[in-house]
């Protein structure tokens, strides 16, 4: 385990790893278990994951992605998926908080209400939410891979429509990014790529 700002700086995108090193599902599970706590709106978790790490279907994943080398190494490949379909679930996640009594029926009925209002009949609004809470969940996911030993590198360089092709999803999974994980092939340590200072990316306003 390490500090959380330690983290941070460690963390970096790997472009190769070390071939032939087999992440226990036991460890994948434990790793989704906490980005399953990442924030999305409405609480409606619109991340979906398929992890792959069967060879042949990885490398027809890399075809979708220009062939990029990272993929064929990597213990697996991460296709991270957000659902323009996740308000759908809203009944079934609201209605165990109602049951409990951490909410009314008038509350229950305001709150589907509301993300009806929103979602229905407005998928530009469904795709972009889609896209938007899904990176929230990747991101989460790639700092505990971190925590926990293991090497990322999120990818949007793929073909979605190949992606969707080749694992035969359905209209309302929007493939968002890969993510490759797996032990950096540390060959020779790169210096870390300029950053911004904070006063070029940040305005504060009334702090």
């Amino acid at each position: 385990m390490s500090t959380f700002t330690e983290l941070v700086q460690s963390r970096r995108s790997a472009m190769n790893f070390v071939e032939g090193i087999r992440i226990p599902q036991a460890e994948m599970e434990e790793m989704f278990s906490y980005a399953r706590l990442a924030p999305s709106a409405y609480n409606l978790q619109h991340a979906q994951y398929k992890v792959i790490a069967d060879e042949k279907l990885k490398e027809e994943i890399r075809s979708g992605a220009y062939g990029q080398y990272k993929i064929h190494s990597a213990s697996a490949v991460i296709v991270v998926l957000g659902d323009m379909h996740a308000y759908k679930q809203a009944p079934e996640i609201y209605g165990g908080l109602k049951m409990l009594g951490a909410m009314t029926q008038e509350q229950y009925d305001a709150q589907i209400e509301s993300i009806n209002s929103a979602y229905i009949g407005n998928e530009t609004f469904q795709r972009e939410e889609a896209i938007r809470n899904a990176s929230l969940s990747a991101m989460q996911l790639m700092l505990i891979a971190k925590d926990k030993g293991w090497d990322t590198c999120p990818m949007i360089g793929f073909d979605p429509e190949a992606i969707k092709a080749t694992l035969q999803l359905p209209e309302n999974l929007v493939p968002v990014m890969l993510i490759t994980i797996g032990k950096d092939n540390k060959q020779k340590i790169r210096p870390r790529g300029y950053r911004k200072p904070v006063n070029e990316f940040v305005e504060f306003i009334g702090v």
